[in-house]
């Protein structure tokens, strides 16, 4: 159970609850939280989390990225703790789960909704679980193609917070693309700080990860452009929606940001780099709740 557990991921569940608590808190901030939306979305990524963790495991492992040079964050079919097969049936089971949980969320939100809502979220959710799996398997995972970075923003960013929020209001603000961005951003940044720690052995395994082709310099400009960025969508759009001082609480996680892309530009080995991981999507999680209870308070 132990190697199942750690393959699983669980440092990786913050991040992606992120998104489902920002739209949540969107929601709630306009009068529409529903806490049975909440608990089936925050379930559904979890399972979709879970997914992209087993299948990244295997990917990895199956093709050649990870192997036994690895000196950090060890992989459990490349160390021969599951099996490949094993894993394939995992991962089966968690693609049926977050169909599942999915399809349920959909019957409680739109329950006397439209067939467009329906197929819309339907397809959303299919998508989803397929990029989950294909970041790194399949004949051309886009993850080695340097598009993990996109599907992140997408998924972790505006998929994730804008639909939220739309499954408990049933409207969609454009407005809300400046926090969804912030979001997705940071999270972005999390997968970088990952693909930074491991830019030597990409490089020789052939997954061109956005380090790998920009190389460790100017993968950390980037990686600061990416935190800032992120922060300053948060700025912008509570200057735009200006109502409390409250709404500038999430001002908290600046100084945990610096400290962390600091951190990361200055790390020389893997192991040196590995820490921040967990630190960034924690304090991605902090600058989420910050934001939210600052919007609804």
């Amino acid at each position: 159970m132990q190697h199942w557990l750690s393959a699983a991921r669980p440092r990786t569940l913050p991040l992606a609850l992120a998104s489902i608590l920002m739209g949540s808190f969107l929601a709630a901030s306009q009068g529409s939280f529903r806490w049975v939306i909440f608990v089936l979305a925050a379930l559904t990524t979890v399972f979709l989390q879970v997914l992209s963790n087993f299948a990244n495991d295997y990917g990895d492992t199956v093709n050649g990225i990870d192997t036994a040079e690895r000196t950090v964050a060890m992989r459990a079919v490349q160390s021969g703790k599951i099996t490949a097969r094993q894993m394939r049936v995992a991962i089966g089971l968690f693609s049926i789960l977050s169909f599942i949980s999915g399809i349920t969320l959909l019957f409680v939100a739109f329950r006397d909704g439209s067939a467009r809502d329906w197929l819309i979220f339907l397809a959303l959710g299919l998508l989803s679980i397929g990029a989950a799996i294909t970041y790194t398997v399949g004949r051309r995972p886009y993850g080695y193609l340097g598009l993990g970075d996109l599907s992140v923003l997408l998924f972790f960013g505006w998929v994730g917070v804008l639909g939220t929020f739309y499954l408990h209001t049933r409207t969609f603000d454009w407005g809300l693309l400046l926090p969804a961005t912030s979001c997705g951003l940071l999270a972005v940044g999390v997968l970088n700080v990952n693909n930074i720690r491991d830019i030597d052995s990409d490089r020789r395994n052939g997954k061109n990860s956005i380090p790998v082709r920009l190389g460790k310099v100017r993968a950390t400009h980037y990686h600061w452009a990416l935190l800032l960025s992120g922060f300053g969508c948060a700025v912008l759009y509570v200057a735009l929606h200006y109502q409390s001082a409250w709404q500038w609480l999430f001002l908290v996680s600046l100084p945990l940001l610096l400290h962390i892309g600091r951190g990361v530009a200055r790390g020389q080995k893997p192991a040196e780099i590995d820490p921040y991981l967990k630190q960034l999507a924690l304090t991605t999680l902090l600058f989420v709740l910050a934001f939210g209870i600052g919007q609804v308070l």
